[in-house]
């Protein structure tokens, strides 16, 4: 068993307010999601409320968007908090936290997961370390949420 965490940062020339709507709306994801591109044929269900704590997002779609769902477990004006579950290609459940801190004007966002490795997917993070595997999907979904937030 081992745990790991991801932690990317950017600053967001936009309202924190702006920026919380965008990540705590998951109807949103799809404008700024660096996932949301690898299939064009994703299903995707959305359940709860529109956005904040309860809100709900499943997918499913080929081998490499796989299938899970995520559920917003904490928003704050300087936090959203998400439980996120991978049913593809592997099961794991890891926490996601968004964290909005006004700053210069904007907004400095940190954009974190935190989870378990065990079995084979322990051995397999110790040759292929999480955070090389989805770090840069993290700052291209960064870089995406900052262009959305600034337009």
């Amino acid at each position: 068993m081992s745990d790991f965490e991801i932690v990317r940062s950017t600053h967001i020339d936009a309202d924190p307010g702006r920026v919380h709507d965008l990540v705590s709306d998951f109807r949103q994801w799809p404008d700024w999601s660096p996932w949301e591109d690898l299939d064009p044929a994703m299903q995707r269900e959305y359940d709860g409320p529109a956005d904040g704590v309860g809100s709900t997002y499943s997918w499913s779609g080929n081998r490499k968007a796989g299938a899970g769902s995520m559920q917003i477990t904490e928003s704050s004006p300087e936090r959203v908090g998400i439980r996120l579950t991978f049913l593809k290609p592997w099961k794991a459940t890891n926490q996601v936290t968004f964290d909005l801190v006004p700053a210069d004007a904007g907004t400095d966002v940190s954009w974190r997961m935190n989870g378990e490795q065990t079995g084979m997917a322990a051995v397999f993070g110790r040759l292929f370390p999480m955070d090389r595997l989805v770090g840069k999907d993290f700052e291209k979904g960064l870089a995406r949420l900052k262009r959305v937030a600034e337009s």
